[in-house]
């Protein structure tokens, strides 16, 4: 039944036309990394943006710059990170409800109708319901529980803007088999980002946490190959599969072939992985199972030290919140 409250837009996404000219031999290529392997991008991080609710915070990332170090074109510019994270509770669970000796989460992620070049539906998909069970597995060993029995608190995350596994101008790669490979990073990415952003509301809603849980993300990347390589590739089937190297904080923008990616949640008072989900096959560098397992290890390591680095603005953010709310609940300020 056709929901008369409200007038639906179209079921595909839709771009305005864009008019330009093109000079000979003009071909629009994906952006490279202007990053270094091991260095994560910039991100922005504020809290206590709602007050209706018991805890806030807005977390966004720096989009991908160009050749020059300027974003690209309106029609090929990718989309930055941008989520919004609200915290209601600890609040009394009904009476109907049985007893849990401990806090119940509750997390949910909804992207905006306007998040994503596909436009979103009004009820949550497959994707969105399974990044909340992520999600909530990521910040159960967090909460200290055992102090609010009987009680609820909800985790409502909304993606203003997502990043897509593919550019507007490129929806599926040359092969199926490569777009296998790089599809998913998108959603790696959101998942860390909700991580820090729920961690971030959490606190800023008062409720006891062993310390901070901040997603990271680390991916197994191949450089471009040269037209030499790529004949050379044809011949020997693995010498592409020879070239790989493991990226911090990848961007779906900036990479055209990822083989593998793991998101983590990390706390590091305690040493501790609350999250870990790898997804893609890593690289054979040969016949031993030992030498895979060095792979996947050093891709976990690589996610980690990520979230180890946007740890540091994380906190750098609640030193400066908190002494905004000192400042104006002091006496003098009246």
């Amino acid at each position: 039944m056709a929901d008369r409250r409200r007038v639906n837009g179209p079921a595909g996404g839709t771009a305005p036309p864009v008019y330009a000219q093109q000079a000979a031999g003009f071909q629009n290529t994906r952006r490279s990394r202007m990053r270094g392997p091991n260095q994560i991008r910039k991100l922005f991080l504020k809290t206590g943006l709602t007050p209706s609710a018991s805890g806030s915070a807005y977390l966004e990332f720096e989009p991908s710059l160009g050749q020059n170090g300027v974003p690209g074109r309106l029609s090929d510019r990718p989309s930055a990170l941008k989520l919004t994270c609200t915290v209601h509770g600890p609040r009394p669970l009904p009476r109907s409800a049985p007893f849990t000796p401990q806090l119940l989460l509750s997390a949910h992620i909804k992207y905006a109708p306007f998040a994503s070049r596909q436009r979103k539906g009004y009820v949550r998909d497959a994707n969105e319901r399974d990044l909340a069970v992520h999600l909530e597995s990521a910040l159960r060993g967090v909460l200290i529980g055992e102090r609010w029995p009987k009680s609820g608190v909800d985790v409502v995350i909304t993606v203003l803007e997502g990043e897509e596994d593919c550019l507007e101008d490129e929806p599926f790669a040359s092969t199926d088999s490569e777009y296998s490979r790089s599809k998913g990073l998108g959603m790696m990415s959101v998942l860390s980002g909700c991580i820090t952003v729920a961690s971030a509301a959490i606190v800023d809603a008062g409720i006891d946490c062993v310390d901070f849980v901040i997603g990271g993300v680390a991916a197994v990347a191949r450089p471009p190959l040269t037209n030499k390589q790529k004949a050379k590739s044809r011949v020997k089937s693995d010498y592409a599969e020879s070239i790989w190297q493991i990226l911090m904080d990848p961007s779906p923008a900036e990479h055209e072939d990822l083989d593998a990616f793991c998101v983590v949640g990390y706390l590091q008072s305690r040493d501790e992985v609350t999250e870990l989900w790898v997804k893609g096959n890593t690289p054979n560098k040969g016949d031993s199972q030992d030498q895979e397992e060095t792979v996947l290890d050093v891709l976990t390591d690589r996610a980690v030290e990520a979230a180890i680095a946007a740890r540091h603005v994380v906190v750098e953010a609640f030193k400066e919140s908190n002494k905004f709310r000192i400042q104006s609940h002091s006496p003098d300020q009246g």
